[in-house]
């Protein structure tokens, strides 16, 4: 009888720790999921702020592409300008010469 005893001990605590080692399991894992919950949270706040600041450049970029495309424009106009003065003066400087050359006799 006190082997039988003994024998239904051996078996119900090999039982008892397989139930207490696969509660350990479960309760490793769950910490170990609320973990990785918290580091995806984190991540993705990171990665919220990081989209605002490339947005933010994005804008600065296409406001700064814009600014020198007018400044383009801007100095394209202004060397029109200053050619077309040119041009004026060059023709001015030929109905001078004319003039000086029908003075001092010259064709």
């Amino acid at each position: 009888m006190m082997a039988e005893y003994i024998e239904l001990y051996g078996q119900l605590g090999a039982a008892g720790v397989i139930c207490v080692v696969f509660i350990y399991l479960i309760m490793n894992l769950i910490n170990s999921q609320k973990a990785q919950t918290e580091d995806i949270d984190d991540i993705r706040q990171i990665q919220a702020k990081m989209e605002t600041k490339v947005d933010n450049v994005e804008g600065i970029i296409i406001k700064l592409i814009d600014r020198f495309g007018r400044s383009d424009e801007s100095s394209q106009r202004h060397r029109e300008d200053v050619i077309k003065e040119i041009n004026d003066l060059s023709d001015v400087i030929m109905e001078v010469k004319g003039a000086v050359s029908r003075i001092n006799g010259r064709p």
